[in-house]
């Protein structure tokens, strides 16, 4: 490969899956002196806020809002459900399920996890056989990731509620929503979650710092039921306050919360049915270019299956540890940074296309345009017509 000349002024392009590309509405909004705390329009944005997040998960339950990342809100829906002893169990399709499972040990859990391996989904039948040995029901609650971020495995929660419903098994069904939630269909209520895990910075296309927990009245009981609760993770009092920093348990997230504003405007005002949509055609195209790729005997797609790949997310690998040194020419020589290869056992043979909230055709096109390029400079065997093949799906 000969030195290029160096292309990567001008306006970066962060392609990782998460955090996402902001919009400049939102970072505008967010641009701002900070508000009262105490009285004025920030106490008064808060119950529509509230009531526009819950329909991005579709559920007419309650949500609680944290000061916190995707792990905080895993160990803030933990907190409230379970108990020192109970056990859980994790099927995992990736490193976040087993992180959660760890975080649930670290609560003093018991923890049953299935590992599926890193590029396929649940076996339902393997989990079966796991909830029907539990006789006495001494399982607790299910973890369920939905996209596993670091693998695109995208799982099937629908029929997880099912196999639990047909076992007549209690246990909480927990679905980690935090890299589907604004991109992948995701129905909270039609599909019988009891809690929700997510983050505002992928989907919800609003800078990390917030975590969200949306529970039903069956995990409601079983707070009920817990012997304690610490006090800033109890989702009681952030859901029904009775004053104004009970919502965060101090301090309101002030420039958060006027950036989520806007992007749960920009989402309602899209629809979310059309946000759900865009993301599917977006993804097919980057899928059908990278099968194209895939035809020279260098690329694999991680999840062979379209059924069964995240909307939000594509997990790659390249023969001979190359993901690596496509990842640094992305980034130096086109001002395109790639995602790296996640809790692979191949790390430098891996990287991620993140293609999540603020995306649009022209974007997808930029970045497999860049990819393309990274692999012709490092002379990585391609199948030819990936960008045409691409152009066609975005096309129809």
């Amino acid at each position: 490969m000969t030195n290029p000349i160096a292309l990567a002024q001008g306006r970066e392009y962060l392609a990782i899956p998460g955090p996402s590309v902001m919009p400049d509405a939102v970072l505008q909004a967010m641009h701002r002196p900070s508000p009262n705390i105490y009285d004025g329009e920030l106490i008064e944005m808060m119950p529509a806020l509230t009531r526009d997040l819950k329909r991005v998960a579709r559920t007419d339950h309650n949500v609680a809002i944290y000061i916190a990342n995707g792990h905080g809100a895993w160990e803030a829906a933990l907190s409230n459900v379970m108990a020192p002893g109970e056990r859980v169990l994790a099927p995992a399709s990736g490193i976040f399920t087993r992180g959660w499972a760890e975080m649930a040990e670290g609560i003093g859990a018991k923890v049953d996890l299935i590992d599926f391996g890193m590029s396929a989904p649940w076996d339902l039948n393997r989990i079966s056989e796991t909830l029907r040995a539990d006789k006495d029901h001494e399982i607790k609650a299910v973890l369920a990731v939905h996209v596993d971020t670091s693998t695109s495995v995208r799982n099937n929660i629908p029929a997880l509620r099912t196999l639990l419903d047909d076992l007549n098994h209690p246990a909480l069904l927990m679905a980690d929503c935090i890299a589907s939630l604004g991109c992948d269909q995701f129905e909270m209520d039609a599909w019988g979650v009891d809690v929700t895990v997510t983050a505002c910075q992928k989907g919800l296309m609003t800078p990390a710092g917030m975590g969200f927990v949306f529970f039903n009245d069956k995990a409601q009981a079983k707070r009920a039921e817990m012997p304690r609760v610490s006090q800033y993770w109890d989702w009681q009092p952030r859901v029904k306050p009775q004053l104004f920093y009970q919502y965060f348990n101090g301090t309101a997230p002030t420039h958060h919360l006027y950036g989520l504003r806007t992007a749960l405007d920009l989402i309602h005002a899209e629809g979310i049915e059309q946000v759900w949509a865009r993301h599917e055609h977006l993804a097919k195209a980057i899928w059908t270019a990278c099968e194209t790729w895939a035809e020279g005997g260098a690329l694999e797609l991680n999840v062979a299956d379209r059924a069964h790949r995240s909307r939000a997310v594509t997990a790659l690998r390249l023969k001979d540890g190359q993901g690596t040194r496509l990842r640094q020419f992305t980034e130096t020589q086109l001002g395109l940074t790639l995602g790296i290869g996640l809790g692979m056992a191949d790390w430098d043979g891996c990287f991620r296309l993140g293609h999540m909230g603020h995306v649009n055709g022209q974007m997808v096109m930029a970045m497999l345009g860049g990819v393309e390029t990274a692999m012709s400079a490092l002379n990585i065997p391609r199948g030819s017509g990936a960008l045409e093949a691409a152009a066609v799906v975005l096309a129809g």
